[in-house]
């Protein structure tokens, strides 16, 4: 074969940007973990209390996975676009609708039923897809100039 003939190398392009964190988790590395996402979000451009509300609203995903997915999930945290994403996995039996579209704030004297209505009011943005095999919800924070990586 001559070089005419050699084909041109494959290039692969990245579905996602490089993740800061990507990692599985149980209920014993929930601490750890969110001094990670700390870390990490503070290094990305996150301050004050932009930085302890993303990390209160991450908290409260990967508790919910622990407690209603299974006891164990996955999460993933990167840049992308001037936002700071985390995606929280987990293979639970799912949201129901009804909990999924009531978007009113619990009642002061609920037990349950804030992590969602916090992970959504703390952030900017938040998409949830769930089923019988598990829910994935993903949340952003819109990050200042400067980041740097983790």
């Amino acid at each position: 074969m001559t070089n005419a003939e050699t084909p041109a190398p494959r290039t692969v392009a990245p579905i996602e940007p490089f993740p800061l964190i990507a990692e599985a988790f149980n209920r014993a590395q929930v601490t750890e973990l969110r001094h990670s996402v700390t870390s990490c979000a503070r290094a990305a451009g996150l301050h004050g209390q932009r930085l302890d509300d993303f990390v209160l609203a991450v908290n409260e995903l990967i508790t919910n996975a622990v407690r209603h997915g299974g006891g164990r999930g996955w999460l993933r945290l990167w840049r992308q676009a001037g936002e700071l994403v985390c995606e929280v996995a987990d293979h639970g039996h799912g949201i129901s609708a009804r909990r999924l579209s009531d978007r009113s704030r619990p009642t002061p004297d609920t037990a349950g039923g804030w992590g969602l209505w916090l992970a959504r009011e703390l952030s900017n943005s938040m998409v949830v897809d769930t089923g019988e095999t598990g829910t994935t919800v993903r949340i952003t924070a819109t990050l200042v100039q400067g980041g740097a990586p983790c």
